[in-house]
């Protein structure tokens, strides 16, 4: 997955080294709380050759396990999984989104209306425990031996909205396409979770004749949008963090960022 997850490229990765990119086969299971432990083992690692690593994405939920840990959720039940599972094939998507919006509007804003695993998964959580899923989120869970200082580049919506449209036009010209036909015909199935995420799962659509060429790309665009939306509604829950208008020229943020180090 190279093209729809933005990779940097050879170039890039040659420049300076990377961690934690082309680690994991597209089946192996991966999450918030794994991807937590290793990014601290790697910083710890760092540390003690006297390096400070710079952890780059917008991943938030990733972001916060790092930053803060996770609490521990207890073990559900399987029954309150199927139950959902079951209200999923009668009643549908929608109507169990609106049941989130109701019970965890948190966790519903940040989430894709259209991302089912992680829907089910919050309602299950819900039901299992009688908390809501952000409430596990809400408190650090742990105590780094690391301190950290955080930047969240934005610009005005209407710009950023023009460069996300010009951001898949251009993984099209790339070939995103092809990309995901060589990554099914490998042998991966398309329903499994990471062709779910955006930019794979509407192109699997469109390979399916489920959606039109045309609409593969709104689909994009749109779910494109609205997820950079939901995180700059999550990056405001963390007062310390640090607002940088990534309009202004890369010598400043540079900059910035570098004396900060310092």
């Amino acid at each position: 997955m190279t093209i729809g997850t933005a990779k940097p490229s050879p170039e890039e990765l040659a420049s300076v080294r990377h961690h934690l990119i082309d680690e994991r086969h597209l089946p192996e299971p991966y999450s918030a709380g794994i991807f937590a432990n290793e990014a601290t083992r790697l910083i710890e690692a760092l540390h003690r050759k006297g390096k400070i690593p710079l952890v780059v994405g917008g991943s938030t939920l990733y972001l916060h396990a790092l930053l803060y840990g996770l609490s521990d959720i207890p073990s559900i039940d399987r029954s309150v999984r199927a139950a959902l599972q079951q209200r999923l094939m009668t009643e549908g998507l929608e109507a169990l989104y609106h049941e989130l919006m109701l019970l965890d509007p948190q966790t519903a804003l940040a989430l894709d209306p259209h991302n089912t695993q992680r829907i089910v998964r919050a309602l299950e959580v819900y039901h299992g425990t009688g908390r809501p899923l952000s409430s596990f989120h809400t408190t650090p869970a742990k105590q780094h031996r690391y301190s950290f200082y955080t930047y969240v580049l934005f610009r005005d919506r209407e710009g950023l909205y023009e460069r996300i449209n010009r951001r898949v036009d251009k993984m099209m010209e790339n070939g995103l396409e092809h990309e995901v036909k060589a990554i099914i015909s490998s042998g991966i199935d398309p329903d499994t979770i990471v062709l779910k995420t955006i930019g794979y799962k509407e192109v699997v659509s469109r390979l399916r004749d489920r959606i039109s060429q045309t609409e593969m790309l709104r689909l994009i665009k749109r779910n494109t949008r609205r997820y950079a939306k939901r995180q700059l509604t999550w990056f405001r829950r963390y007062p310390s963090f640090n607002w940088v208008d990534a309009d202004e020229s890369i010598d400043f943020i540079v900059n910035d960022i570098t004396r900060i180090i310092r």
